[in-house]
This record gives structure tokens, C-alpha cells and sequence, in this order.
């Protein structure tokens, strides 16, 4: 009886197979259904400026720039230039968006006086990626080739040619373009992007 029953266990029923594809299937398509709507609902400007520490801060900043308001309507949001578009990329900045809400809990930059201290080192680490990635948030929506070099003037037209000979990619020369500048960045230096 007992080698029979262990028997049945061993070889499970086509039915009780296809029950748990079936189910497996479902479980799968109500996981990923529920993966993406949260990846989709933090993925906005009113999540980003949820929190008082980006609403109060580098939000008021971005109002002022071109990337907010200008002539030709286009507004680029805090995902447009913080979250990569394609799907591997994306999830590898959400988990990377872990150690934020961290901090988010930690009260690490909860006061203008704590942001401002931390500048810097926050700045750094947004030009640090995206540096290596090629400035790849800019260019989707910017790129070298589809510039009118007819319509910038002369000394953007120069260095942007000298960016693209020279390697650079957007954020060697644009640091400063969408939220100020840390306190004491480039003293004595050009920054290309004001």
C-alpha cells in the first residue's frame, strides 16, 4: 500500500501536472501584471517629488530651467533624465533606488542644511553614472545627429564638435543644466551648460 502511494507521488498525474502549469501560469501573469504597475507608478514626477526632500529641493531648482518650461512645450520630467527607458537598465536603477529610500529612512539629507551638505557627493554620483553610460537619459532625447548646427551659435557649434571628436558625452559640459550647482563645483572653471 505504502510503495503503491509513493509510487503515485513519484509519477505525478498529466492532470495534476497541467493544474500546476495552469496555476503557475496564472500566478505568473498576476506577478508580473503586479511587478509592472509598480514599476510604472514609481515612475513619474509626482512619485519623485513624493517626498519633501526632492520637492522642497532640486524640484524648485528644475522649475527654473529650460528642461521645465520653454518655447516649444517639450518638459522633460525627473524619470526622463533619472530612469533609463529600456527594461534591463530601468530595473537596474530601481534596485539601485533601494539604497535612496534608505536614506529616505535614515533622515539622511531631511533638511535643506543636510541636502546642501550631501550636494556634492549626490551630484557627483548622477554625473558618475551618467558618464558611463554615455549620457544615455540625455540622448533620448538629444542627439548629435539630428542637431541644427545652422540654428546654435558659434561657440556651442565649436564645442560640440570638440565634444564629439573628443570623447566627451553630454554631462562632461552640461552639469548644471536642470538643478544648481554644488557650492564651490568648477571654481575658476567654464561650465558649458549655463
Amino acid at each position: 500500500m505504502i510503495k503503491r502511494m509513493w509510487r503515485k507521488l513519484k509519477t505525478p498525474s498529466k492532470v495534476a501536472l497541467g493544474s500546476l502549469l495552469i496555476v503557475g501560469f496564472f500566478a505568473g501573469v498576476i506577478f508580473w501584471g503586479g511587478f509592472n504597475t509598480a514599476m510604472e507608478a514609481t515612475n513619474n514626477e509626482q512619485f519623485c517629488i513624493s517626498c519633501h526632500e526632492m520637492r522642497d529641493n532640486v524640484f524648485q531648482e528644475y522649475k527654473q530651467t529650460v528642461h521645465y518650461s520653454n518655447r516649444t512645450g517639450v518638459r522633460a520630467t525627473c524619470p526622463d533624465c533619472h530612469v533609463p527607458k529600456e527594461w534591463v537598465h530601468k530595473i537596474v536603477r530601481k534596485i539601485k533606488a533601494s539604497n535612496e529610500i534608505y536614506h529616505k529612512l535614515l533622515g539622511t539629507i531631511d533638511t535643506p542644511e543636510k541636502f546642501e551638505a550631501k550636494r556634492m557627493k549626490l551630484a557627483q554620483n548622477v554625473w558618475r553614472e551618467m558618464k558611463s553610460t554615455d549620457s544615455r537619459e540625455c540622448r533620448n532625447c538629444h542627439n548629435f545627429e539630428y542637431m541644427d548646427y545652422g540654428e546654435q551659435e558659434s561657440r556651442a557649434v565649436a564645442a560640440h564638435e570638440a565634444g564629439l571628436t573628443g570623447g566627451q558625452t553630454c554631462i562632461d559640459c552640461h552639469k548644471g543644466i536642470a538643478h544648481s550647482l554644488p557650492k564651490g563645483y568648477g571654481e575658476g572653471q567654464i561650465d558649458h551648460g549655463k
